[in-house]
């Protein structure tokens, strides 16, 4: 547990919206832009799922009178996607509501196999009306192909990840290699698409993005390249200094407890990855 609480110490942006956007203000002093994510998800009750949604609508106003360049992150379960559709769709087009208005972007993430087609409908269905909200694709499940193909087509803008959820091999690919060539053809492919965002720590598939987009005749300001809070910050700078949009996700909050625990436990390369990050 003290081991934990010293990885929560580093990569957790504060146990609240205030810690977390000073912590964000400090970033952008450097040049990098960021993305609040507010942990939780999984809730268990209507309640827990309308706070949730609260602290959402405190985090965009906050940032917005910090003037900060931060936009927000989000899971549907912690909205209440577990629960009923219907509650999570509420509550986040009233987040997507304040959001436009204010002039920010809400991405929501992509959790676990299980609710990959229930969080790509309910998006869909408020994609038409807020076009400020854009979604997160994961690498290493076979059917992504397929969903960038979609996504494309429809202009939304896409963050790319490998994915840390242990799957199933008929769902996703078992193997490091078949995850990496996944991305890799997926980065070709969301080239298309408005600002596409690639999230990785991996410097060959960081290369292949930025190779991607010369290819695709994108300028730098026209996609972004996305790291996480606490792991490889002098990555992140130098990328920055050669003129590359940087984004760095950053969760806060008191929930980080199950947040890490189950990658750490899930996959044995996220506890090496963590433990290359610390002491690089």
């Amino acid at each position: 547990m003290r081991a934990l609480t010293f990885l929560a110490r580093r990569f957790v942006a504060g146990d609240n919206v205030d810690e977390a956007v000073e912590a964000v203000r400090a970033l952008n002093h450097e040049g990098l832009k960021a993305t609040l994510d507010n942990l939780g998800e999984e809730v268990k009750t209507r309640a827990q799922a309308q706070a949730a949604r609260d602290e959402y609508l405190k985090v965009l106003r906050k940032l917005a009178q910090a003037e900060a360049d931060c936009n927000v992150s989000l899971k549907l379960t912690q909205f209440g996607l577990n629960l009923d559709p219907a509650l999570a769709r509420d509550n986040l087009a009233e987040v997507a509501a304040e959001a436009k208005k204010l002039g920010s972007f809400v991405r929501i993430d992509m959790e676990g196999s299980d609710y990959t087609q229930k969080t790509l409908d309910l998006f869909y269905e408020l994609f038409a009306e807020y076009d400020n909200l854009g979604v997160v694709i994961q690498a290493m499940l076979r059917r992504s192909e397929k969903d960038v193909e979609e996504l494309v087509r429809r202009k939304v803008r896409v963050r790319l990840c490998k994915g840390a959820y242990k799957e199933p091999p008929d769902v996703a690919f078992p193997d490091k290699a078949d995850v990496n060539a996944s991305y890799d053809k997926l980065v070709k492919m969301l080239v298309k698409a408005p600002l596409p965002a690639f999230a990785t720590h991996d410097d060959a598939r960081i290369e292949s993005a930025i190779a991607a987009a010369q290819a695709a005749g994108l300028r730098k300001d026209q996609y972004e390249l996305q790291m996480l809070y606490g792991l490889r910050a002098r990555r992140w700078r130098e990328l920055a200094r050669a003129g590359h949009v940087v984004r760095v996700y950053m969760p806060y909050g008191t929930h980080w407890f199950p947040y890490y625990y189950r990658r750490l436990r899930e996959r044995k390369e996220n506890v090496l990855f963590v433990l290359k990050g610390i002491f690089s």
